[in-house]
C-alpha cells in the first residue's frame, strides 16, 4: 500500500462539510431517541488509522446520555473466563441509544490473534460464532454498522513518528502499537481472514480509506447517515420564561468562598 501521498482535503472545505454532517448527526440522534432505536457503530482498523479522531467528530455535538463511546480495556481475570462476547453485551444500547465501539469484539480477530493473546482454537471459535452473534443482534432489532479504517504502511509510520514527537499525543503510543510495524503482514493476513468470515450480508464491512484523515471522517459520517432511514423530528416548542421579581435575596460575601486564582488575567 506504499505510494505517494495524495493532497489532503482543504481545511475550509472539510470544516464546512463536517459542520453540515454533524448537524445531520444531531437529527439522527433525535430520531433514535424519539423512536426507541438501538444503533451500534463498530470502528476497527490498524493502529493510527484514524478511528479515534473520527469517533471524536461523530460524538462532538451529540448528547452523551444518548450517544456514548465504548472503549473497553483489556479483560480482567474474571472476564477471561466468561463467554468471549459477554463483556461486550453489557455495553449494547437500550432503546433510544447509540453506542460507538472504539474497537470491539473484533480484538480477537486482530491484536489477540497476531500477538498470541488467544489460542488458535479460541480464534477459530470466534470466527464461527461472530456471524451468529451479529445476526442475533440484528434479528433483535439492533442497527449494526461496521467500519474498517484502512491506512497505508507509510502513512501509519508517519503518524507514529509525529506522535512520538508530540508531548500532547505521545500517550497514544504503546509498545504494542510500535510492534504492529514489524507485524504489518501478520495483521494484513488476520484482517483478510476476519473479512472472509464476518463480512456477512446482514452486517457487511465498510472500508474507509483513511490516509487523508479529513476525507475519511467525512466519508464515514456521510455513509453512516445514508444507511439509516432517519428523518428530522420536530423539537419541542420552548420559550424562555421571564425572571420573577426579586424577593430580597442577597448574595453571600465573596470572602466566605474560596475562588480559583485568576490565571487568565495574567496572560
Amino acid at each position: 500500500m506504499s505510494g505517494k501521498k495524495a493532497a489532503e482535503l482543504p481545511r475550509k472545505v472539510y470544516e464546512k462539510e463536517l459542520l453540515r454532517l454533524q448537524t445531520e448527526l444531531v437529527k439522527l440522534q433525535e430520531w433514535v431517541r424519539a423512536n426507541g432505536v438501538r444503533l451500534v457503530v463498530v470502528f476497527e482498523g490498524r493502529d493510527a488509522a484514524g478511528k479515534g479522531g473520527t469517533i471524536k467528530r461523530v460524538a462532538e455535538h451529540l448528547n452523551p446520555r444518548v450517544a456514548r463511546i465504548a472503549a473497553l480495556p483489556k479483560p480482567t481475570e474474571r472476564e477471561r473466563t466468561q463467554w468471549y462476547f459477554q463483556r461486550y453485551v453489557e455495553h449494547l444500547p437500550a432503546a433510544g441509544e447509540i453506542v460507538l465501539f472504539d474497537r470491539s469484539w473484533y480484538n480477537r480477530a486482530g491484536v489477540e490473534q497476531v500477538m498470541g493473546f488467544c489460542s488458535k482454537e479460541e480464534h477459530e471459535l470466534f470466527l464461527r460464532q461472530c456471524p451468529i452473534f451479529e445476526r442475533m443482534l440484528i434479528e433483535d432489532g439492533i442497527l449494526l454498522r461496521k467500519y474498517w479504517f484502512s491506512v497505508s504502511d507509510t502513512e501509519q509510520q508517519d503518524r507514529f513518528r509525529r506522535r512520538l514527537e508530540d508531548p500532547l499525543r505521545r500517550w497514544k503510543l504503546s509498545p504494542m502499537d510500535l510492534e504492529s510495524i514489524s507485524r504489518w503482514e501478520a495483521y494484513s493476513r488476520a484482517k483478510d481472514e476476519m473479512m472472509v468470515h464476518t463480512d456477512i450480508s446482514e452486517a457487511p464491512w465498510y472500508v474507509v480509506e483513511s490516509d487523508d484523515k479529513r476525507a475519511a471522517r467525512l466519508n464515514m459520517i456521510a455513509h453512516l447517515l445514508s444507511t439509516v432511514p432517519y428523518h428530522e423530528v420536530p423539537p419541542p416548542v420552548l420559550e424562555l420564561p421571564q425572571r420573577p421579581p426579586s424577593t430580597g435575596y442577597q448574595r453571600s460575601p465573596r470572602d466566605l468562598r474560596t475562588y480559583v486564582p485568576d490565571h487568565a488575567a495574567a496572560l
